[in-house]
Order: structure tokens, then sequence, then C-alpha cells
């Protein structure tokens, strides 16, 4: 049997040794089941972005810690894994029947949840016989054949002609192609340094589409702002795919009643803020900011006086602090949500 593609390199196993942990516990803790576990450790198995989150809570660790870096000393052992296990696959029967069904599925006009439900199977199952990761077995070939509107030896026998005739060889490929590219190191799209991760950019930036940092965190008097992802929610619905979105929680007994406790503030620091806006002051330039470095930052309400000049006002009306900058420092808040 075809072995499944590892499809999320991680550090979890380690990060969960090093804290002492039990998997079981880990499993537990996280809602998931010990199998599934065990498999996202293997990286044949994703988390989505709360799993994610709620993982990192767990182990005490931030989301680019999950990732593999060029210097973790399982990197090599896993590189050499991937590699081994797609190039048993690439020449793997099972691949090319699962190619074979997938051309056919094509054929006759069904999606993959149209197929499995005719063929009698869940969709896990038979996602895994056309990407090749699982075996046919005997009960479950005519019903499979039946789907794709054939019989089971008019079924092997198309797919064996399809394979002679190299009509497989691009879709198996692409199912390689695909692979390989969420394993293939690469830069990250959203701007934040993941310390030299050769394999996990492509599936941070993946999940990173639906999760927010918090920069901002209170402090003593104002709020505490640092570029870093040490800290992250999941975003609203409407503001998804925004990469460039942070999140700051208000310092709320400076802020009086204007906010309760367990507040976030969404901020898009592309959105320029205008008089009347919610916003967020920053004592220095965003763009210059680096990952790490620690600054001071208000939240304002953007008012304009009668000279034209603009100012922030704090908590109260007799609280306001001159806006000398726009450009890097003043950020509008585009939704507030209260948990």
């Amino acid at each position: 049997m075809a072995q499944e593609e590892i499809i999320f390199p991680n550090n979890i196993r380690t990060i969960r040794l090093n804290a002492g942990m039990k998997m079981t516990a880990v499993a537990k803790k996280s809602g998931l089941s010990l199998s599934a576990m065990s498999k996202v450790e293997k990286g044949v198995r994703r988390l989505n972005q709360k799993q994610l989150l709620t993982l990192c809570g767990i182990l005490g660790c931030k989301l680019s810690d999950i990732f593999i870096k060029a210097d973790d000393e399982v990197a090599e052992q896993w590189q050499a894994e991937m590699q081994r296990r797609l190039d048993e696959n690439e020449t793997s029967g099972l691949k090319i029947f699962g190619s074979g069904v997938r051309v056919l599925r094509k054929k006759v006009g069904k999606t993959i949840a149209q197929a499995a439900k005719d063929a009698k199977m869940t969709l896990s199952v038979y996602h895994k016989i056309e990407v090749g990761q699982r075996e046919l077995y005997e009960d479950e070939v005519a019903d499979l054949a039946r789907a794709l509107k054939h019989t089971p030896e008019t079924m092997f026998k198309t797919i064996a002609e399809l394979f002679e005739k190299g009509e497989l060889t691009k879709q198996i490929k692409k199912v390689g192609e695909k692979v390989r590219s969420v394993l293939t190191p690469n830069a990250s799209a959203s701007g934040m340094d993941l310390s030299g991760a050769i394999y996990g950019a492509n599936i941070y930036d993946s999940a990173r589409k639906k999760l927010v940092p918090v920069f901002g965190v209170p402090g003593d008097k104002n709020i505490t702002f640092k570029k870093s992802d040490e800290k992250m929610i999941v975003s609203p619905v409407n503001l998804e795919n925004n990469v460039g979105m942070y999140a700051i929680i208000p310092n709320v007994k400076r802020m009086g009643t204007m906010f309760p406790s367990r507040t976030y503030l969404f901020v898009d620091p592309d959105t320029v803020a205008q008089p009347g806006d919610l916003a967020i002051l920053l004592s220095e330039d965003f763009e210059k900011l680096g990952l790490g470095e620690k600054t001071g930052a208000n939240v304002v309400m953007v008012r304009e006086d009668a000279k034209g000049k603009l100012y922030g006002q704090v908590a109260g009306p007799d609280e306001k602090i001159a806006i000398q900058s726009v450009a890097g420092k003043l950020h509008k808040v585009v939704q507030i949500v209260i948990e």
C-alpha cells in the first residue's frame, strides 16, 4: 500500500516532548482522537486554524514554532522521509489506479462528493483512493465501478489503457506537484519572519489567512505594541484573507466604560483613519518597526480642531494627543469584537 504523503511537516512532537507532555494528554485537551493526534505529529494530517491555536495554547508555543526550521535537528530526517514517501508513491500501482479513477469520474461529470455517495463510501475513503493512499477492497469494487458508469471489468481495463497511452502521467504529476508545492521551501507572504523555516511558509500563510496576530496588549499607561505572532485569534469571517490585519486589546482600565473586558479591536494598517474614526495611534512608524520591537500605542477617536489639525481624543474630552504624522502611525479600527 502506498504511504500517505506528508503534507504538514512539523515540530509538534519535539515541542510536546520538551514540555514533558504525553500524546494522550495533548490529544484529549485539543479535542482530537489519539489516532488523529498521531497523524498530525507524523505530518500526514493538517490542523485547521482553531486547532492550531488550541494546540499552541496547550503546548505553550507560538504558531511559527510549529514549522520546521533549517537548524532544527529533525530537519534532515523530515526531508529524507518526505522524499522517500514521494518516490514510493510515484511508482505505486495505487497511485496509477487512483489517477485513473479520477479521470473516469471527471468523464462522467461527477464531483468527489457525488462519486463517494454513489460508491457508498465516505468522502475521506473515496478521496484516499483517488490520491493513491488506500487500496480498494473486493466488496467495494462493484459499487465504485457502478458510480463511474462501468462494470468492474471495463473499469480496470479502461484505467490500464489510459495508463498505457500515457494519459494518466499528467494527472500523476499534477498530484505530485501539488504536494511538492506545499513542501517546497518558500518565503512567507504574510510578512511574518519564520526564522529560517524550510518547510511551512506556504502552510503558515494558508492558516494566516484566517488568523489575526494580536500586536497590542494593555500596558501600565496605554498599550504595549509589538509585531509578533506570539498571540493570535481567529479572524471575523468578513475580514478573512487580509494578511495585513492585526488586533489590539484595549486598556479597559484607562478607557473607562468605553470598552468592556475581552474586547478586540481589528485594525487595518493600510487604511488611514479620518476625523470621526476610531483608530490606533502608534508612537513609532509601523513600517520601520522591526519584528519583536516594542513601542507604545493609544486607542483614540480622531478629531479635527478649528485650524484643521488632527488630534486624538483618548478617554475623556480633556485628554488629547496631537497627531504629528498620519502616514505609518495612524491606523483605522475596522471592527470591534466582544467575546
